[in-house]
């Protein structure tokens, strides 16, 4: 269970459907774990462009009438987890703007490692900014650039900026998708059943709309949506993948399929893995839920030790105003997480998470455990340890607050108080998403410290 790292946004975007702001809407919902702070949707019809957006889940932001004035037959939509920028409502998307071509929305998912460098300079050049989001940047890119046309002007802005993106464009006309060179954050395209098209950043969106998958939206190409018209491809850069590996490990949904693979089958091998590598005597494998699931599973079915689920999850519990003394936080964890004390009492326990990031909550799984009873606790975690902070869309801790960057695995193990703990490696966990030696297709900063921008 990752704790206090946010998962990155969602990004949707809806082309020739007479219901388009609704399957964005249903596309989001399938989406929401990978932003609960806000929601938004933009559509467009012949005549102008019209945007919702408000802090809270999908559900709370838009109902049936909102939806209603969401007309035309495209629209994009996002779901926000800050990862630069503020809380506020200000730095909900989509972006929208008027300017001399007429109106836009865009929509983004990652973030910019030079926003600050552009920003300053279109500040100086007199922009006015009404946000901390670097996707603003784009805005004020399109606005000032002299070209013409605006696919011109978007290929003039994506040539400006770095880093990690997934953005969807959209003009009363016309819709644009583009990912970033490297391809960090994943975004798919889809077919409705209609002929229209669609474009995600999971495929679990596709199945809940009823969308056949065609492909994932090639590093650094850009997508142009005109009615009758196939979607044009456009290369603004040469492809030089190097993918989130956390999309396998945590942030996609299991029943996703990102960067060409199976998030599920993925996680079931980092489990396989890591009963090979980092094997334990024990009587029970259990999952921190939901993100340790999948690969307790795998590591049951290599290792021969049954699978249970010792630990349930309680899934409304939400933020508290209860202040945040360590017994409430102690307290909290019971809420969320409750052992099955019958299944745990007297036996040896493999408890799989996906991570540890603090340390904090893992701390307080295996003392939980414990007072139910568990003899032994043997900590195993399906990734390596989380050494350095992401600058590509993860709102991970500083690295001064990453306990895997200041202890050595024994002084961890110590501090959560197991039995024992290990992770399995970074070549292992290659292995489990199908990477061959020397393939490098993947970023792994986050457990290296080598970063590709």
């Amino acid at each position: 269970m990752l704790e206090n790292v946010n998962e990155k946004c969602a990004v949707v975007g809806v082309f020739g459907h007479k219901e388009a702001s609704k399957l964005a809407y249903f596309s989001l919902h399938s989406l929401q774990h990978r932003g609960q702070e806000a929601a938004g949707i933009s559509s467009a019809d012949d005549k102008k462009l019209h945007t919702i957006k408000k802090r809270g889940l999908v559900t709370r932001v838009f109902d049936e009438q909102k939806l209603k004035t969401l007309s035309g037959s495209s629209a994009i939509g996002h779901t926000r987890y800050s990862t630069a920028g503020d809380d506020s409502i200000l730095d909900a998307q989509p972006v929208f703007a008027r300017y001399d071509l007429g109106e836009m929305a865009i929509v983004h998912n990652g973030n910019l490692t030079n926003a600050k460098e552009v920003r300053d300079d279109l500040i100086k050049k007199g922009a006015i900014f009404q946000s901390y989001m670097d996707t603003e940047n784009l805005i004020h890119l399109i606005a000032k650039s002299e070209k013409e046309k605006l696919i011109d002007r978007i290929i003039d802005a994506v040539q400006r900026i770095e880093g990690a993106f997934s953005l969807v464009f959209l003009s009363r006309t016309k819709m644009f998708a583009m990912r970033d060179r490297f391809g960090f954050r994943p975004l798919s395209l889809g077919r409705l059943q209609n002929g229209g098209y669609i474009v995600a950043s999971e495929t679990c969106a596709f199945d809940l709309v009823g969308a056949e998958f065609i492909r994932d939206v090639e590093p650094g190409e850009l997508l142009v949506f005109s009615e009758g018209r196939e979607p044009k491809s456009i290369k603004i850069y040469e492809p030089t993948p190097k993918h989130c590996i956390f999309e396998y490990v945590y942030f996609a949904r299991p029943d996703s399929h990102v960067f060409g693979q199976s998030v599920y089958k993925a996680r079931k091998e980092m489990g396989k893995e890591l009963a090979r590598v980092k094997p334990v005597e024990a009587d029970l494998v259990i999952p921190v839920p939901d993100g340790g699931v999948p690969a307790a599973i795998g590591y049951s079915q290599e290792s021969g030790i049954p699978y249970e689920m010792g630990i349930m999850r309680n899934h409304y519990i939400g933020r508290t105003f209860i202040e945040p003394t360590q017994e409430m936080r102690d307290l909290k964890v019971k809420m969320k997480l409750s052992p099955m004390v019958d299944l745990i009492k007297g036996k040896r326990v493999i408890v799989i998470d996906d991570s540890i990031v603090r340390g904090t909550t893992s701390l307080r799984i295996i003392k939980m455990l414990k007072e139910a009873g568990a003899s032994e606790v043997h900590m195993r975690i399906s990734s390596p340890p989380t050494t350095d902070p992401c600058f590509y869309g993860v709102d991970t801790p500083d690295k001064e607050n990453l306990i895997a960057a200041n202890m050595s695995e024994d002084a961890i193990c110590e501090f959560i108080q197991a039995d024992s703990l290990a992770y399995i490696d970074e070549a292992a966990l290659l292995r489990s998403v199908g990477a061959k030696d020397g393939d490098e297709k993947y970023c792994t900063a986050c457990f290296t410290g080598k970063y590709i921008v």
